[in-house]
């Protein structure tokens, strides 16, 4: 397998990492949680500003083609600054969707706007009761005259509060379908919320909702064949920025066993500590193999893909655990206060390890497919 980027890679890996490392510090993570967004819409423009938002769409629906490795790089860059804008979201989540499943109407009218920052969207599909793993659903959409009626509850709606439009998987007679819906329709009621690791999300309720028939992306029960792919890829850009989590926390943690003094010495320099660092980075080492596996098996046979990135996520959810425990433990009280980065990101990777699938049921997934397959350089 060959895991060096090319020339365009690397431009791209030193201008986002750069980009973060200069314009989004942690003090600039927590003046956003605190605004009423929960986000900045400045850091998200800039994003903007660099091409972030229409890399993985098509040249011809006004993005950047690119693919698994590309977000990957960007996915890490973001893990690194703790970015709580909606780049997953609307990017990743609902911009697959409307990759595998839209019309070209559909993306036309919608994708330009995501490029430019100016249209936020959020995927609407968890709901009580149900696996956030699921390609299930219990709201349902009942044909109308010229159009569908919605009906059901939708939670953890990743910043559903500040969605334009939501993208809502429900039950019709043929399956599993998708549907367009504008955050201010009659019937359409949001509450936000803020998950544990900080990032806005949101309940959102569907009470009569009527959509025109254009509102339907694809056809009518297609949406578990879409919702498909577009999890595999979001599960692999989560792998990529809990890299990026783990890696800054490990840079952190080194740097503080070089500056905290005890005994008159630092506190690096005890033997115990340097061994727990090494596990550190040797946890980080095999995610970060693990992320270049997920992203260049998008590519490879659906079988062979969905085992590479279940063994990824897997991995993820030891490491993040491990790196984030450590990291806290060897900061002391200080390292689980709302004041200090290691804390935030060890929530952050706590909470990827629950999305799309915690580290158990990625394991079992793993063990029912009979291992990994070695993709093709």
């Amino acid at each position: 397998m060959d895991f060096d980027l090319n020339d365009e890679q690397k431009m791209l890996q030193e201008t986002v990492t750069r980009f973060v490392a200069e314009t989004y510090d942690f003090q600039k993570r927590e003046h956003a949680l605190k605004t009423p967004d929960g986000w900045s819409r400045e850091a998200y423009a800039g994003l903007a500003e660099m091409g972030l938002l229409a890399l993985p769409f098509a040249e011809e629906d006004g993005g950047f083609g690119g693919g698994g490795v590309e977000m990957m790089i960007v996915m890490e860059a973001l893990g690194r600054g703790l970015m709580v804008e909606p780049y997953f979201a609307t990017v990743v989540l609902a911009g697959g969707v409307l990759r595998h499943g839209a019309s070209e109407r559909q993306r036309a009218d919608i994708v330009p706007a995501i490029a430019a920052g100016d249209r936020i969207l959020a995927l609407a599909h968890n709901e009580q009761g149900l696996p956030r793993h699921t390609l299930a659903a219990r709201t349902t959409a009942s044909a109308t005259g010229d159009g569908w009626t919605l009906d059901g509850c939708k939670i953890a709606v990743l910043h559903g509060q500040s969605a334009d439009t939501f993208i809502v998987s429900a039950m019709t007679p043929e399956g599993l379908s998708l549907f367009l819906v504008d955050a201010g329709a009659d019937g359409v009621t949001v509450e936000g919320k803020r998950g544990y690791d900080g990032v806005p999300v949101a309940t959102v309720a569907l009470a009569g909702v009527n959509v025109p028939n254009e509102a339907l992306i694809g056809s009518t029960g297609q949406g578990e064949g879409i919702l498909s792919p577009v999890f595999e890829e979001a599960t692999a850009a989560l792998v990529a920025e809990a890299v990026g989590a783990m890696a800054e926390t490990f840079d952190v943690t080194v740097d503080y066993l070089k500056t905290r003094q005890q005994f008159g010495v630092a506190i690096g320099s005890f033997q115990a500590l340097q061994h727990r660092t090494v596990e550190m980075l040797m946890q980080l080492e095999l995610s970060r193999s693990m992320s270049i596996l997920a992203a260049l098996s998008l590519d490879i046979d659906a079988d062979q893909r969905s085992r590479n990135i279940s063994a990824a996520k897997a991995q993820i959810g030891k490491s993040g655990r491990i790196i984030g425990q450590e990291a806290v433990q060897m900061h002391g009280a200080i390292g689980i206060t709302a004041e200090y980065k290691v804390g935030h990101a060890f929530k952050r990777l706590t909470a990827i390890d629950a999305l799309l699938g915690d580290r158990d049921w990625h394991l079992a997934r793993l063990v029912e497919k009979r291992g990994v397959y070695s993709a093709a350089a």
